[in-house]
Formats: C-alpha cells, sequence, structure tokens
C-alpha cells in the first residue's frame, strides 16, 4: 500500500499540464487555469484511474 492520496496523481497531473511553464496574472487566473484543467480531466477516465491505482486503490467492476 502506497502513502499517496489519490488528490496528488491529480495535482502532479494538472502541474504537468495546465499550470506548466506559466505566470498567472493574479490568484483568479490561477482558479480559472486548475478548474478548465479538471474539467479536462473529468474526461480522461485512463488518467483519473491511473492516479487510482498509483494509491494502491482498485476500482470495482460494475
Amino acid at each position: 500500500m502506497r502513502d499517496r492520496n489519490p488528490i496528488e496523481g491529480i495535482w502532479s497531473v494538472l502541474r504537468r499540464t495546465t499550470t506548466a511553464n506559466r505566470a498567472f496574472a493574479d490568484p483568479h487566473d490561477l482558479i480559472t487555469a486548475v478548474r478548465r484543467g479538471l474539467r479536462r480531466l473529468q474526461h480522461r477516465g485512463d488518467v483519473l484511474d491511473g492516479c487510482l491505482t498509483g494509491t494502491g486503490l482498485v476500482l470495482a467492476s460494475p
């Protein structure tokens, strides 16, 4: 079992994609970028599943 929280994997993805190499004008600009990145991740089930498996958690089959 790993000590990582699933959200750490999501933040890692956002740091490498949405917020990488970017200077934000103000906090609102940062919030907008993070929301946009999270919206994109909603449609990437494979990436979200990878964040969960990185913690040792396994999704139950429906």
